[in-house]
């Protein structure tokens, strides 16, 4: 292959003037003329939605108004999660995950921006326990090298939850 373009083979060129006559004919719904007659595209500015004026607690909305707090709670979630639950992606069922769920230790698979505080309410929520205690854990992402090939095994994020004692959380 050539460098910088010289003597381009004719297949090259053809898919080139191919290319150029589609965007020609695509609708023009992001570009704009310019006075010299030339097409170009307009920058499209991403706004966030609205925030009420008001803060948004627990018991209620402190200043500003109720419907302007509903139309845009849901905008911007906190910790970035759409319900508190979608921070546990799935129980760790493991061998050694079973001899400690004995004891009232459980683990799961949360997301990379979970933390404790999000962790504990998730728990709370789904299972209806009371966790004493959480431990995050980041397992880092392993280079292997099966069958000639190499490749990764992707890290994971896992909280250990003990929970009170008496409490138990039953996976089915």
């Amino acid at each position: 292959m050539p460098l910088f373009g010289f003597r381009k083979d004719k297949k090259h060129e053809q898919s080139h003037i191919q290319s150029k006559a589609a965007m020609a004919k695509a609708p023009a719904s992001g570009l704009r003329e310019k006075s010299t007659g030339k097409k170009v595209r307009q920058s499209k500015s991403v706004k966030p939605a609205k925030v009420a004026a008001g803060v948004v607690t627990e018991k209620g909305l402190v200043g500003g108004s109720k419907e302007s707090a509903k139309a845009t709670a849901h905008a911007m979630p906190i910790g970035g999660f759409s319900s508190i639950t979608d921070a546990i992606l799935r129980p760790r069922i493991t061998e050694k995950s079973g001899i400690l769920a004995q004891g009232g230790v459980y683990t799961f698979e949360v997301t990379k921006n979970a933390n404790k505080e999000i962790v504990a309410k998730a728990v709370k929520s789904l299972y209806k326990v009371t966790p004493v205690k959480i431990a995050m854990i980041n397992t880092p992402v392993r280079n292997t090298f099966v069958k000639g090939r190499k490749g990764t095994v992707s890290g994971i994020r896992k909280a250990i939850v003990t929970v009170k004692k008496g409490e138990k959380i039953d996976f089915v």
